[in-house]
């Protein structure tokens, strides 16, 4: 797997870069801004761009501002955002064009530290699935209303949910909650049910069909 990673903090992006190699992934540049991130995706075309949400000179979206621009010129180009903070706002706008290909994702740097999760997140993300932060899933759930019909759901289906926004396949959620496949399959087509969504298999845009209706709320 060939990666770009765009982070502004030295210390950081070095360890970063370690922990990719360690992954067996090829860092193919690291960069700290934007510019230098969009020059270096179209110079190596990498399978995988990872980037801070904040970056010079404002250090406000600039590296999210730029993973949506390589998503809009290379469809198929997985990418994963770090943020620091939980920012509905950035997921909802890097989530929105998860539907145009490639796998897309959104975590806490926190997670980074926990090279297991980080290593899972990177290798789903590359390998064409959308990743959420639990984290990020546990606000958008607290940030409902009473009326709101994802108050309906059980603690189960709610713990099914976030398992499904973290880019779980039945079977990966099944083997987490020690369940069987048929009572997950239960569990999601009553999350759709409730939710008014009509179910599908792609694992994909069921995901981003929940998060979408999440949202609008």
């Amino acid at each position: 797997m060939r990666v770009v990673l765009a982070e502004d903090s030295v210390l950081l992006r070095e360890g970063l870069v370690r922990l990719l190699e360690e992954t067996g992934a090829e860092v193919c540049a690291a960069v700290g801004d934007g510019t230098e991130l969009l020059a270096a995706v179209a110079e190596h075309r990498p399978d995988l761009l990872i980037t801070d949400v904040r970056m010079p000179p404002s250090h406000r979206d600039e590296g999210l501002k730029a993973a949506l621009e390589v998503r809009a010129t290379y469809p198929g180009m997985a990418v994963l955002v770090l943020s620091q903070y939980v920012e509905l706002t950035y997921a909802t706008e890097l989530l929105a064009g998860a539907s145009s290909g490639g796998g897309v994702g959104y975590l806490l740097k926190d997670r980074v530290a926990r090279f297991a999760d980080f290593a899972d997140a990177i290798g789903r993300v590359a390998g064409g699935a959308t990743v959420i932060d639990p984290e990020v899933v546990s606000a958008l759930l607290a940030n409902r209303g009473a009326a709101d019909p994802i108050t309906s759901l059980t603690p189960r289906e709610s713990e099914v949910l976030a398992l499904m926004a973290g880019g779980r396949t039945n079977a990966a959620i099944a083997k987490h909650l020690v369940v069987s496949a048929g009572a997950v399959e239960k569990h999601i087509s009553s999350i759709f049910a409730k939710l008014g969504l009509a179910a599908t298999g792609d694992d994909h845009r069921r995901v981003l069909a929940v998060l979408a209706y999440m949202q609008q709320r």
